[in-house]
């Protein structure tokens, strides 16, 4: 009876264990990162086969490039407000940027390392404003990439 895929860990990666990096720098207090999606379009082509019966064929397209959340509480720093602003200035060669989530293993070893490349901020939002409310206030950035890739560890 087959034991598992040799030469991979048994143990699952840990969600919490992570760090967010952007041009080398770690950007501080991430809550959440989500939709590291690697995806390609799917081409679908009709057609008759010798005998005339309709075939369906799926072919590889175009890769969809993803488009990454990062929540962290809201503090006195601007980096993500800057980078944002950038794009908002339509400075489109300093809005451009690459970054890396890292996961660690209970030893605090980086395991896997997702890149993402000449990323940029669409979206910038505050949330958690509320009178009288105790939670933390929270800014979420919506990051667009070109390219995303898993590298091997």
């Amino acid at each position: 009876m087959a034991a598992g895929v040799p030469n991979l860990p048994q143990d699952s990666l840990v969600a919490q264990r992570y760090k967010l990096e952007i041009d080398g720098v770690l950007i501080p207090s991430v809550q959440e990162v989500s939709g590291g999606v690697s995806e390609n379009d799917v081409v679908e082509l009709k057609c008759n086969d010798p005998k005339g019966m309709p075939v369906i064929k799926k072919m590889i397209g175009a890769q969809k490039p993803p488009t990454i959340t990062v929540k962290r509480p809201a503090d006195a720093s601007m980096d993500l407000w800057n980078w944002h602003k950038a794009a908002l200035d339509g400075d489109l060669a300093g809005a451009r940027r690459n970054g890396s989530i890292v996961q660690f293993d209970f030893m605090h070893g980086e395991v896997a390392r997702y890149n993402f490349y000449n990323a940029w901020i669409s979206k910038y939002s505050v949330t958690g404003l509320k009178a009288g409310d105790n939670t933390p206030s929270t800014e979420e950035v919506t990051i667009v990439c070109e390219r995303f890739e898993k590298v091997a560890k």
